[in-house]
Formats: C-alpha cells, sequence, structure tokens
C-alpha cells in the first residue's frame, strides 16, 4: 500500500509540474530574475503545493504518524547548522545556474535531453559526495597538553 501511494504522489507531483510548466528551466529562470522580467509563476505553484501539503503535514507534526500509520520524525524547524547552509547554499546555486530543481529534472530525463542529463547525473554524484562525507570517520581535536 505505501509502494502504491508513493507512485501515486510521484505521478502527482510530476503531472503538477507539466501542467504549471515548471519543468521549463526558462520558466524557473524568469522567477529567479527578480531585477528582469520576473515570472511570478513558481510562486505561485509553490503557493499552490504548500496549500494542498499543508493539512497532511499538520496532521503528522499533530500525531508524529501518517494516516497508515507510519511513525514519522520531523526534522527541528528551529536548528540551523552548517549542514543546512551547505546545503541550501550547493542547492540554491545548482538551481540557479541551472534553472533545474531535482524534481523537474527527473521528469525531464525522460525526454532525453542533455541538459537533464548532465543535471541529473550532477545530483547523483552529489548523492554519492554526500554519503562518503558522511562515512568519514569524525576527528576530535585534542586538548593542547596542560603547561
Amino acid at each position: 500500500m505505501i509502494t502504491l501511494i508513493a507512485l501515486v504522489a510521484g505521478l502527482l507531483f510530476g503531472g503538477g509540474l507539466l501542467l504549471s510548466g515548471m519543468v521549463d528551466p526558462q520558466r524557473v529562470l524568469g522567477f529567479l530574475d527578480v531585477a528582469g522580467h520576473w515570472n511570478p509563476a513558481l510562486a505561485l505553484t509553490m503557493g499552490g503545493a504548500v496549500a494542498v501539503a499543508a493539512p497532511a503535514f499538520f496532521y503528522v507534526r499533530r500525531h508524529g504518524r501518517t494516516l497508515l500509520g507510519t511513525s514519522v520524525t520531523l526534522p527541528d524547524r528551529f536548528r540551523i547548522d552548517a549542514s543546512l547552509l551547505g546545503g541550501s547554499a550547493i542547492f540554491g546555486l545548482g538551481w540557479g545556474l541551472s534553472g533545474i530543481c531535482p524534481g523537474p529534472g527527473l521528469l525531464l530525463l525522460t525526454g532525453g535531453s542533455s541538459q537533464s542529463l548532465v543535471f541529473v547525473a550532477g545530483m547523483v554524484a552529489g548523492f554519492y559526495a554526500l554519503a562518503a562525507v558522511r562515512r568519514r570517520p569524525r576527528t576530535v581535536a585534542a586538548d593542547p597538553p596542560a603547561t
């Protein structure tokens, strides 16, 4: 049942991206061009997505589980750390340079364009790089010797 729900959610997400035109990198770059010919379509699309998703998040936040009873642990909304800042910066840089977000990138991959192939390859490389960084043993700085 969970796999079926994930499939339906993915199809709805992809359909929404296609319907809204958010798979077009030029439309997304138009949203980011606040000093030029700004296109508010992405803001309206995000607003619609938030309105649809908000009830589910409120339910999960209150009950700590999904409607099917799967336990959910949400991240701390107030903790800002190096991982969050670094990930946000890398995400924003990639999005701003390419005009492609991961969801539309995967959808564009179905069309076989070279831009989407390069984007998704870079995204997958980033996943592996993160996994490698997280596997590295952390070293703790030794206290300086007492004098």
